[in-house]
């Protein structure tokens, strides 16, 4: 019992773990939103204001449609959609550990997806997939949700 008594305990208060706790529920209603409903075929579901508006599209175009594929086992279609959705799915995936573990324990796991570095080098990540998305040659034409 010598080993629990050094385990460092962390006092967190009780609103930040409730505050984790809303978010992991949040997370899970969400991904049982767009589990349950088809993106392709609800027209309740709001379409993406820039492709609305100019017929371009966005870094997050597909994103919908891509995890209702993904979590009905199709992860030839979920890529199709977007190319990045193996990505976001990863983010989504480490921030919902975090917070659950924020929430039950009390101490959750360092939030890279916060980091300024990460936000950087992800934010090119998404400009230079939004560019090259929307260029109308070949290679490019397949990246277009």
């Amino acid at each position: 019992m010598q080993v629990e008594s050094q385990i460092p305990q962390v006092n967190l208060p009780s609103s930040l773990r409730l505050t984790a706790a809303a978010g992991v529920a949040a997370l899970a209603a969400g991904s049982a939103f767009v589990a349950y409903f088809d993106p392709s075929k609800a027209n309740f579901l709001p379409v993406c204001p820039l492709f609305a508006l100019t017929g371009l599209a966005c870094p997050g175009c597909g994103l919908t449609r891509s995890f209702h594929a993904l979590f009905h086992g199709d992860i030839i279609t979920a890529v199709d959609f977007n190319m990045l959705t193996p990505f976001w799915a990863l983010i989504f995936a480490y921030t919902a550990v975090a917070l659950t573990m924020m929430a039950v324990r009390g101490k959750g796991l360092p939030m890279w997806p916060t980091n300024p570095r990460f936000i950087t080098i992800f934010g090119v990540v998404l400009l230079t997939f939004g560019v090259l998305r929307n260029i109308p040659a070949y290679p490019f034409t397949i990246l277009f949700p």
